[in-house]
């Protein structure tokens, strides 16, 4: 079972038969969303020293989430995130959740 906060919970599975009679139940694949289509919510601008989970934890309540920021941002390696001092990030809602307060 997958957390519902997990970047997988409404991606789903499927099952192909590895041998007769041995189903492999696997995740099916996850699309990125636009980071364009995701409500801001804030931003955060990088300081030396910062890390993405703490950033999360700040921002979204939850260390984990940082593939929401990672998301928003159009980062396929969520490292790139925190390695340029002054970048900044969009953090927001997740995909299909309107509103948000930041318009900047």
């Amino acid at each position: 079972m997958l957390s519902p906060t997990s970047r997988y919970a409404d991606v789903g599975t499927a099952e192909r038969e590895a041998a007769p009679g041995r189903p492999v139940r696997y995740l099916r694949r996850r699309f990125c969303p636009q980071p364009e289509s995701l409500a801001p919510l804030t931003e955060h601008v990088v300081v030396a020293g910062d890390r993405l989970d703490n950033i999360t934890a700040a921002h979204l309540g939850d260390p984990e989430q940082f593939w929401r920021v990672a998301d928003a941002n159009r980062a396929l390696d969520p490292g790139e995130l925190t390695r340029t001092v002054g970048r900044r990030l969009r953090i927001a809602l997740p995909d299909g959740v309107p509103g948000g307060g930041f318009h900047g």
